[in-house]
């Protein structure tokens, strides 16, 4: 085995290195900047948004993913979780009850219309029905059949 001996530098002692200026970071630090300001104009401050549409957007978010967890969305075999959506539609029917003498009547009804699709959708998905007036929703809803 031969020792070698570490490869001598070509700088002078004392000398200064100075890097060269990195130009792609300061396009990746330009480009997040502007993607920023794009994102700070587009989102409204929540203080502008009224209650309305604050309560019938959580609920349309809420009808959306029990939806999905229901097996109505595009695969069923991977998304269906009854509990889950059991869970949502309770947190549903809460908020549209809660909520229905705020907004509407117009917005209330097809909220409740939605509400009453998803709980009959969860009756004919479970394999062992809920007993009338005990499935998800029913507690604020009343019996759906």
């Amino acid at each position: 085995m031969t020792h070698r001996s570490p490869p001598k530098s070509n700088r002078r002692q004392g000398e200064v290195t100075i890097p060269a200026p990195d130009h792609a970071h300061d396009e990746r630090n330009e480009r997040w900047q502007q993607q920023e300001e794009a994102a700070a104009a587009a989102t409204r401050d929540i203080a502008d948004v009224p209650a309305v549409e604050v309560i019938t957007t959580t609920a349309v978010h809420l009808m959306s993913a029990a939806a999905v967890k229901l097996g109505l969305a595009d695969d069923p075999d991977n998304q269906l979780d009854l509990d889950e959506a059991r869970k949502l539609i309770n947190a549903l029917a809460g908020l549209i009850t809660a909520g229905a003498s705020e907004i509407s009547d117009m917005h209330a009804r097809s909220l409740r219309d939605g509400l009453r699709s998803l709980q009959l959708a969860f009756r004919e998905a479970s394999v062992i029905p809920d007993p009338i007036g005990k499935g998800p929703g029913e507690k604020w809803t009343g019996p759906v059949n």
